[in-house]
């Protein structure tokens, strides 16, 4: 699923983000970074059940390609469970995450 909010697009992710669909879900990502209609992308999480070290490294990789096309990644509406992994490896500190999506003008 795909919509703009002030330039920027919103990618759904959902479910396991695990080493048997990273690949897949790495490569949906950059392909919503590169869409030139959008500034950046906001990755929706809030139905992400499960993250393991294929999923943050499809994250990071995305993370590294919006920032060298000037775009932002921006991680809303991260569970608990997923928000810990993110603490414990310190990424907290290179995502920019947000508690909701900004409301749709």
């Amino acid at each position: 699923m795909q919509t703009m909010t002030k330039e920027m697009a919103i990618f759904q992710a959902q479910g396991s983000l695990n080493a048997s669909n990273a690949h897949d879900f790495q490569s949906s990502l950059m392909q919503k970074i590169q869409s030139e209609r959008a500034d950046g992308l906001f990755v929706d999480m809030s139905q992400v059940e499960s993250l393991d070290s294929a999923g943050l490294i499809s994250l990071v990789s995305a993370l590294k390609h919006a920032r060298q096309l000037q775009k932002r990644l921006c991680l809303c509406s991260v569970p608990p469970a997923i928000r810990i992994v993110f603490e414990l490896t310190q990424l907290d500190r290179a995502f920019e995450m947000v508690d909701e999506l900004p409301a749709a003008a």
